[in-house]
């Protein structure tokens, strides 16, 4: 069964029933599924660490657990990270949006969107009604804030715990199907915010399953950093590479924005983020994507083709834009605006060059900033 799956981890339900069960858990002997009100099936351990088993009686919506965890790799959690994971069949939803060709970078007007506070309702479904409105406004691409499942009744999304679950408090996944589907029709693309940089604290069971999933080879400014170029680091890039490819296929997202790059850690020869960036396009399939980084240092690299040795990013969040803008609007400079003066000269040369900093000292770091970007083009930037 296992080679038929779509993706390698997770729980997959199958036209003809049942559903297919799979996680990796190298610190386990043993391993079951408990089914919500049913049976507690015992799984099959492969060569590699990871439990597998098929469960005839399962089915879209069924309730489980991984012993006595959530899944690591859930579609859905109706009760937050510490409750039990539901099956989700992404098949159900009837999509409209077959004529849709994806965006790319260029010519763009983004619009960032933070669901649960964006409406009143602060659900998909509320926000999808506003959509004629951004349209008829000419935004063209909406950034959805992280998604990820959290704890609690309110979060910005950055400290998401659940990568594979749209959180609860907005809805269920069909309902995000159906914000997409309903964008793609009036003529706007989406793309997600993601954090691959760190896992949120509370309700963050992964080390049940596996310490490997963190590293303390390098110092993470909000927690453990996760291990992308240690031992047994292979099953944890599949993890985020399977879930950059599963918002793109399930989701028809458009593409993602990357927090925080600077404290995504890889020593590998193929970096996670040149990683991330092909798995996005392979599994668009033709349709145009967008893959925008924020690396607050600047590291013009990320946005460098792959064949220049840069990771392939369409383009880099421009914090010195952004901090010129802010010091313009208000006046003042302190903290990490310390170097900034919000005059017409710097947002010409933020258009012109990309980054105002490019290997200039900077103040309030006490030390240089950025790399050299004028090769990018000011749409790299």
């Amino acid at each position: 069964m296992t080679g038929q799956r779509r993706y390698p981890i997770g729980a997959e339900p199958a036209p003809a029933g049942g559903v297919h069960f799979r996680v990796w858990a190298p610190i386990r002997q043993e391993l079951e599924v408990r089914i919500e009100q049913g049976p507690v099936i015992e799984l099959t351990r492969e060569p590699d660490g990871y439990f597998s088993g098929w469960v005839e009686e399962a089915k879209a919506g069924t309730l489980y657990r991984f012993g006595q965890f959530s899944d690591p790799a859930s579609r859905f959690q109706p009760d937050g990270p510490h409750g039990p994971s539901q099956v989700i069949d992404p098949s159900s939803f009837q999509w409209t949006d077959a004529e849709w060709k994806g965006a790319s970078l260029e010519g763009q007007i983004l619009y960032e969107v933070h669901i649960g506070t964006f409406t009143q309702q602060g659900t998909w479904s509320a926000a999808a009604r506003e959509l004629p409105e951004l349209a008829g406004a000419g935004i063209t691409v909406l950034e959805i804030m992280p998604v990820a499942d959290f704890p609690g009744r309110f979060g910005w999304g950055y400290d998401g715990v659940g990568l594979f679950a749209p959180v609860w408090l907005y809805g269920q996944p069909d309902d995000f199907r159906a914000f997409v589907n309903s964008a793609h029709n009036l003529g706007v693309a989406v793309i997600l915010d993601v954090v691959y940089n760190h896992f949120g604290p509370d309700g963050n069971y992964l080390k049940e399953f596996s310490p490997a999933y963190f590293t303390g080879r390098y110092e993470n400014d909000w927690g453990e950093a996760v291990n992308f170029d240690g031992p047994d680091s292979g099953p944890v890039r599949e993890f985020v590479l399977t879930n950059a490819a599963y918002w793109i296929e399930e989701f028809h997202l458009d593409g993602l924005r990357l927090d925080a790059t600077q404290q995504i850690f890889d020593a590998s020869a193929d970096h996670i983020l040149a990683a991330v960036g092909r798995r996005v396009r392979e599994a668009a399939r033709g349709r145009a994507t967008i893959i925008v980084g924020e690396n607050e240092p600047q590291q013009a690299k990320l946005a460098a083709p792959l064949a220049q040795g840069g990771y392939g990013l369409d383009g880099l969040w421009n914090d010195d834009f952004h901090h010129s803008a802010i010091v313009a609007m208000t006046g003042r400079n302190e903290a990490y605006y310390t170097d900034y003066r919000g005059s017409p000269q710097e947002f010409v040369s933020a258009a012109k060059y990309g980054f105002l900093f490019q290997g200039q000292r900077y103040k309030w770091q006490k030390q240089r900033r950025g790399t050299p970007a004028r090769a990018l083009g000011p749409l790299s930037s």
